[in-house]
């Protein structure tokens, strides 16, 4: 998971994960917006299907607090997550604990990114802070230097 200060920034980060799929960078199974609206309550927006016939579809399907790089192919949490996607029930009680106006970006994805390193370099400068993850150590340390570098430029 990756946290992030704004209540949009989830939904930008995952328009940009799925431009990344588009460009086979990742291979998404399931993505959502969490956001803690002013009511208190935890608000989820599904990404929809992210399967699709052409990479067109793929790069606009689906409409940031946090962000979960998961594989499900390892680790205990992920085999729980790979038959039905990432649990509601989940994504809501750790919304709930949220600040007002944060977002939370979940992400499952299928098999592990081919390019790490180009994978890192389109997440460069997007913010937030990863909460959990199924990665290693390094990885995760990878993950959490890219996002919090400061953009490269043009993008």
């Amino acid at each position: 998971m990756v946290a992030f200060d704004e209540p949009h920034k989830a939904e930008e980060v995952r328009l940009k994960l799925q431009k990344l799929q588009s460009e086979y960078l990742l291979d998404l199974a399931d993505v959502v917006v969490a956001v803690k609206e002013k009511a208190g309550k935890a608000k989820l927006y599904h990404a929809g299907n992210l399967i699709g016939d052409d990479v067109a579809f793929q790069g606009f399907c689906g409409s940031l607090a946090s962000l979960i790089f998961v594989n499900a192919t390892t680790g205990g949490a992920s085999r729980a997550l790979a038959d039905v996607g990432i649990n509601d029930h989940f994504m809501k009680t750790f919304t709930s604990t949220l600040t007002l106006g944060n977002s939370v970006l979940f992400v499952l994805t299928r098999t592990p990114t081919p390019s790490k390193d180009r994978l890192l370099e389109g997440l460069r400068g997007l913010g937030g802070k990863v909460l959990m993850t199924s990665l290693s150590h390094e990885d995760t340390s990878r993950l959490q230097a890219a996002l919090s570098a400061p953009k490269s430029p043009g993008s």
